[in-house]
């Protein structure tokens, strides 16, 4: 078999063919492991609203998205979960809300009540300093110092107690009030989108009826 000269023009086709191939390669990768990715992450949502709405029996009734930009300007996506349970009766909604924590993006799924009051919450996303993003997934949980289960943002916007520089009553994380603040304008920032979802479904069923 004829060498290859050693040219530019063999150089360049040697690199393409390897590019294309490879390429391909990841292409297949990409396909094989997209539907068991996709499966694992409706799976986790799954079991995050069930976790929100404190139902095991919860489901997914319908899905929004809530676009809007935020005092900065900045673009802002909701997404928000009418639930219901198995004999198909409204449980609540559930919202998803990100804002921007310590080390990054920090996403919140907070499950409200018919009332607005928050039934449950289960962090999603984040990228805090290792331990705090764990221990944010449990200090405002019903019984734990920050506990922010039972509370109505509508009456009174969640913050932290005026000893952590807020005018709230929650008990930030030890060490870590950036983080809580930023969990607290998540979960505040959900009620919003509950609220605002809530007031255009009864619009829309009012203009219905006329």
């Amino acid at each position: 078999m004829k060498k290859l000269e050693s040219s530019l023009t063999n150089m360049v086709l040697v690199l393409v063919s390897v590019a294309v191939v490879m390429g391909c390669v990841l292409a297949y990768v990409n396909h094989l492991t997209s539907k068991p990715i996709e499966e694992q992450k409706q799976k986790a949502l799954t079991e995050g609203i069930k976790t929100v709405m404190s139902n095991p029996q919860a489901v997914i009734a319908k899905t929004d998205t809530l676009c809007q930009k935020d005092a900065k300007g900045k673009d802002q996506t909701f997404i928000i979960y009418q639930v219901q349970n198995e004999r198909q009766e409204m449980l609540g909604t559930a919202v998803e809300s990100t804002t921007m924590g310590f080390g990054g993006n920090l996403k919140v799924l907070v499950g409200f009540d018919a009332e607005g009051t928050i039934v449950g919450y289960t962090l999603r996303e984040h990228s805090e300093t290792p331990g705090l993003g764990a221990k944010a997934d449990q200090w405002f949980q019903k019984g734990q110092k920050g506990n922010i289960i039972g509370k109505n943002p509508g009456k009174a916007p969640l913050d932290v107690k005026p000893e952590k520089g807020g005018q709230g009553d929650v008990d930030a994380i030890t060490a870590s009030t950036i983080t809580t603040r930023a969990f607290l304008k998540a979960v505040n920032q959900a009620y919003d989108a509950y609220t605002k979802q809530s007031v255009a479904a009864t619009t829309g069923a009012t203009q219905q009826n006329h």
